[in-house]
This record gives C-alpha cells, sequence and structure tokens, in this order.
C-alpha cells in the first residue's frame, strides 16, 4: 500500500476482532487484516486499485470494502495456483454488492493508469 502512496501504521490490537465488530464488519467478511482509509474500512488482502477507486468515487452508502478469506493470488498472498477472488462492498445497512472481481493470476504489481495516474495519501 505504501508503493500506492498510502502512509501505512501498523497497530498490533489484541481487541481486534472487537474492532471490526465495531466497525460493523459481518463474520463472512472478516478477514486477516483491518484498515481504516478515508473513514472506510477496508478488510483482508484488498487490491490497492479497488481501494484507490473506493476513494475516487466515494460510493453513496458503502461503509467499506472487504476481501474475506485470504483468497491465494490476492495481494501479499502471492500463490503458484492463484485463484479468482471478489473485493465487497458493504452497505451501511448490511447489504452488500461485489465491488471489483479479479481474476486467478492477476498482476496486482502497478496501479492501473485508468484508475489513478496519481497516488493517494491515506487522509487518516
Amino acid at each position: 500500500m505504501r508503493s500506492y502512496g498510502f502512509s501505512v501504521t501498523n497497530v498490533e490490537d489484541p481487541q481486534l476482532f472487537a474492532f471490526k465488530k465495531e466497525q460493523k464488519i459481518p463474520q463472512p467478511l472478516m478477514s486477516c487484516h483491518t484498515a481504516m482509509v478515508g473513514g472506510y474500512f477496508v478488510e483482508g488482502h484488498v487490491p490497492a486499485n479497488d481501494v484507490l477507486r473506493l476513494l475516487r468515487e466515494k460510493p453513496e452508502h458503502v461503509s467499506g470494502i472487504a476481501v474475506p478469506a485470504m483468497p491465494p493470488g490476492s495481494p501479499g498472498m502471492e500463490h503458484r495456483r492463484p485463484q479468482a477472488f471478489k473485493t465487497v462492498a458493504l452497505l451501511s445497512d448490511g447489504s452488500a454488492y461485489i465491488f471489483e472481481s479479479h481474476d486467478a493470476g492477476e498482476d496486482f504489481s502497478n496501479a492501473d493508469e485508468q484508475t489513478n495516474s496519481t497516488p493517494v495519501q491515506d487522509p487518516q
């Protein structure tokens, strides 16, 4: 995330599960990492382009995005047999929709120039 211009602070929180519940992240969307970016939660191994899109579009009533379950081939989960996966957006009413679909083996090493040509700073 740093290579995309985000300021990252690692916090080892023994109360992480309570924090996830406070953010109203449903258990099926929970994963290993939780971040707060621009007032949204970002849960799991979400591609940077998805976070950049979220910050650019600011979709109404979205409380955050998640990639549940650490899928092989997601950013930071490189694997010789990657799997396709989806980034899910959670709405403030508890419903969800597919924010983005990702192909198995998709290259996450560079920001999509159509998504955002300049790095974005995390405002927090």
